[in-house]
């Protein structure tokens, strides 16, 4: 069954109690086209860390309650097909922040480098038209914005100072994000718009094992990925990553509160989604389905009429031109994405917006020696994903030895499930699995995800699918050529010597925290 599918069928299965059957109206044979504003909107941007798109209430989830993101969807539009422009965090940030792909941002293209001053940015678009711009939480991140020249984090003004005195588990962040949106409303001329970043550091690893357990939570409705062994050691681990969507969506709900006590709900266009997927293996940091597909609710007041289902294919890269655009400014050209306004506003069907999205990954972790990384590069259409593995000689979960750490494949987070996985490779019911999260992978992979939404059966060799591997492939190498993909002109070394700020490990070769590698500078 395909993601399309398989969200469809869970949104309508839930629909009575989350969105009511009155409201789910896909298409209608009129547009909707909006009234004149009488001013500018507020923006509103709430993005979790590390949740792929399954994993809320409105697309059926049985083991995760997410009554807030019900509402935006209730309220506004649901998608079912939108796609980070990398599986990571700081490159899939910057990539929201510029409305460009990550091979377009050079050191912002990988994790946790630096971010170049010279990329504009949509919140400081926006402040230079008026709008006063913070953050709360996890801006962009992790990196070092502030060694290429920024006066501030690039997601906005910091508003990080309200903690909370107490925490439901130690793996939940003190920051009190919802005291943070009011003091930052507190000080907001009445006069001026707002554009807001709300950035969860849940549901990002580590979390306190057990917690899901403890506090209620139960193992039988898990719903475990087919590329994840069925044992109750990664039911757990998922109810624990399950309790941190749940915080994350109970701080959205004191925002919208906050907002509606200010009178500002319906004037403010509200975004809620996540920066890449779950946090563990063949999913974060992974260009598969549970890697870059993510959750995604639009609510605008008046101006998005509630209750409907998209399914187009929408980018993160489309996120700034659709903020620039619905505060009335023009849009760079330098700008890849494409505004959701017509999306958002026209209910003629069929829908449509893109007919492909494009994603890539460099490197994540320090994980291989030399402070090497993993190239790759996606197309994904309605019905296939297409990677393209750069350099399929290197393991792309990280080395399984050589760092001084017991536990090697650094570029899968640290969890209970991956260290489960590593034990009981050679288990019978976790031999595959393991193979397909931490084994190498050929140059080229193909996946039919209308009947594989896991990425389980590589088609690329599979002689009935040659014309579908030959027509993607060309595709997507036409496309990076045309955006400059370092990769694809021949110069793609040069993402190898971008510094890394984040732990550097015992590998051999080139280990220097903050330092660009001279062996790959051109």
């Amino acid at each position: 069954m395909s993601s399309q599918g398989l969200s469809r069928r869970n949104f309508l299965k839930v629909s009575a109690g989350v969105l009511g059957s009155g409201l789910l109206n896909r298409s209608l044979a009129r547009s909707h086209v909006p009234k004149a504003r009488d001013r500018r909107p507020n923006i509103l941007l709430a993005i979790a860390d590390d949740q792929s798109w399954p994993h809320a209430g409105a697309y059926g989830c049985p083991f995760v309650s997410t009554p807030n993101f019900d509402r935006v969807a209730r309220e506004g539009v649901l998608f079912t097909n939108a796609f980070a422009a990398a599986p990571q965090c700081s490159p899939n940030r910057a990539a929201i922040l510029t409305g460009r792909y990550i091979w377009q941002l050079e050191e912002a293209g990988t994790h946790s480098s630096n971010f170049p001053r010279k990329f504009p940015v949509y919140t400081e678009i926006l402040e230079s038209a008026g709008y006063m711009v913070g953050y709360t939480g996890k801006g962009w991140s992790p990196g070092n914005w502030q060694v290429t020249g920024w006066k501030r984090n690039p997601a906005g003004y910091d508003f990080n100072q309200r903690q909370l005195e107490e925490r439901p588990t130690q793996g939940i962040s003190r920051i009190d994000y919802a005291a943070n949106f009011v003091q930052f409303l507190r000080e907001k001329p009445k006069d001026r718009p707002f554009c807001f970043w709300f950035g969860g550091h849940e549901p990002h690893r580590p979390y306190e094992r057990g917690s899901g357990l403890r506090l209620g939570k139960r193992p039988e409705l898990v719903e475990v990925p087919g590329f994840l062994p069925e044992d109750p050691v990664v039911r757990e681990d998922i109810l624990d990553y399950s309790l941190e969507i749940e915080w994350f969506d109970q701080q959205l709900g004191r925002i919208l509160q906050a907002l509606e006590e200010a009178g500002e709900l319906d004037n403010t266009l509200i975004v809620v989604t996540s920066d890449n997927g779950m946090p563990f293996p063949r999913a974060k940091a992974n260009l598969y389905e549970y890697g870059i597909h993510l959750p995604l609710a639009i609510r605008w007041g008046r101006e998005v009429r509630g209750g409907r289902i998209i399914d187009a294919l929408v980018s993160f890269v489309d996120f700034a031109p659709t903020f620039l655009e619905a505060a009335g400014l023009p849009i760079p050209r330098e700008m890849a994405g494409k505004s959701l306004l017509d999306l958002l506003t026209t209910e003629s069907g069929p829908q449509s917006h893109r007919d492909h999205i494009l994603a890539g990954r460099e490197r994540h972790s320090h994980a291989r020696p030399d402070n090497l990384g993993y190239p790759a590069r996606a197309i994904r259409t309605e019905r296939y994903l297409y990677i393209w593995n750069a350099r399929p000689d290197r393991w792309p979960a990280g080395d399984p030895t050589g760092s001084g750490e017991p536990e090697g494949y650094h570029d899968i987070d640290s969890s209970p499930t991956k260290t489960f996985m590593i034990e009981h490779q050679n288990d019978p019911h976790v031999r595959r699995l393991f193979e397909l999260g931490f084994g190498k992978r050929p140059e080229e992979e193909l996946y039919e995800v209308c009947g594989d939404p896991f990425c389980l059966r590589n088609l690329a060799e599979e002689p009935a699918f040659e014309s579908v591997r030959n027509q993607l492939r060309e595709r997507l190498h036409n496309l990076l050529r045309q955006q400059g993909d370092p990769r694809e002109l021949g110069t793609g070394d040069i993402f190898e010597s971008y510094p890394r700020y984040g732990q550097m490990r015992d590998f051999p070769g080139f280990k220097e925290q903050g330092k660009y590698n001279p062996k790959y500078q051109r």
